[in-house]
């Protein structure tokens, strides 16, 4: 596979190499073929992979930079990538936000970024988009995570692959690509929110760097079991639904004995089918279950959940609840 111009000390090309065996687990056997967009802060996380992706494959990769506008460096953050980008001869964007960003800082910065980069994807047909996500970021995900009482879908964490968007670093090490950034003489910068205490992520950042007992790499691996594990709970939801007599009305619940985990999913699929705005998790989708089974009339957001009346028990339909008064 061709290099840049310049020749590489072993340890680059063996980093190469690693990288592009990771690639090709989540992009397929034509991983080699396809256009990739690299989404690049300036960070060295970032920086690191657009080296790799520029090694791997010239010609075929574009870079993306997203200024919020959030902060007075930004722009020129935006500005050293692009510079970068001219001289290596990589197209590069950046991408702004129509309206400025609101609500929760980070939820709202982070769904933007997505939705950004997707346009970009879509506008230069890019076939995926490909983030800095790695292991240290996997471990304090899950760690949040578990904080919040996750069940298997929010332990799996990051996910390497959703949707057209990959993250092939999720088994390297922040300080790898750090030593990577520095030995390629990369130009980078830090985001000083990485190291804003008012951030969650921020303070939990902060205790890792010296624990040395949780073991970031095994944790990806963790993950990745966890995702598989998550997506053979969905398979088994859609399979049950399935059998019914009647899986095409969405109205319909069933209960035929099915482990806990899997009546949770089906319960929350089937409100989701009624109205896509609901999301629910943890101890409230507990409540509402409990509430189920005891035959009481159970209320969520705009919806009822009665028992079927005349169909036994392990039967319920979903229902529009009556306006209240006064609503217009």
């Amino acid at each position: 596979m061709p290099l840049p111009q310049k020749q590489k000390p072993a340890a680059d090309a063996g980093s190469v190499e690693r990288f592009a065996a990771d690639l090709a687990a989540l992009a397929g056997p034509d991983w080699n073929g396809k256009r990739y967009g690299v989404a690049v802060s300036g960070g060295p996380d970032s920086m690191a992979l657009l080296w790799l992706m520029a090694s791997l494959l010239p010609g075929q990769i574009a870079a993306a930079t997203v200024d919020h506008r959030l902060r007075d460096a930004s722009a020129e953050e935006a500005r050293m990538v692009a510079g970068y980008c001219a001289r290596e001869h990589i197209p590069h964007a950046i991408l702004h936000p129509a309206c400025p960003i609101s609500g929760s800082l980070q939820a709202a910065a982070r769904s933007e970024r997505y939705r950004l980069l997707e346009q970009w994807r879509e506008a230069l047909a890019l076939d995926h988009i490909l983030t800095a996500h790695h292991a240290d970021d996997q471990l304090e995900t899950m760690i949040m995570r578990l904080n919040r009482s996750s069940g298997v879908g929010g332990l799996a964490g990051v996910r390497a692959a959703n949707g057209a968007v990959l993250r092939p670093l999720l088994h390297w090490r922040r300080s790898e690509l750090a030593a990577l950034a520095l030995d390629a003489d990369l130009p980078i910068v830090e985001d000083p929110s990485n190291a804003d205490r008012r951030f969650d992520r921020a303070r939990l950042r902060h205790a890792l760097q010296s624990q040395e007992f949780l073991d970031p790499q095994a944790a990806s691996r963790s993950a990745q079991w966890l995702g598989e594990a998550d997506a053979a709970l969905d398979w088994a939801v859609e399979t049950a639904i399935a059998a019914w007599p009647d899986a095409s009305d969405p109205s319909v619940i069933r209960d035929e004995a099915y482990p806990d985990e899997i009546f949770r999913r089906i319960v929350e699929r089937r409100l989701r089918a009624n109205d896509p705005r609901i999301s629910l998790r943890g101890e409230t989708l507990g409540g509402l279950i409990a509430a189920m089974r005891a035959g009481r009339r159970a209320m969520v957001g705009e919806l009822l959940i009665d028992a079927g009346k005349g169909s036994g028990a392990g039967f319920w339909r979903i229902s529009a609840a009556p306006r209240r008064k006064g609503r217009a």
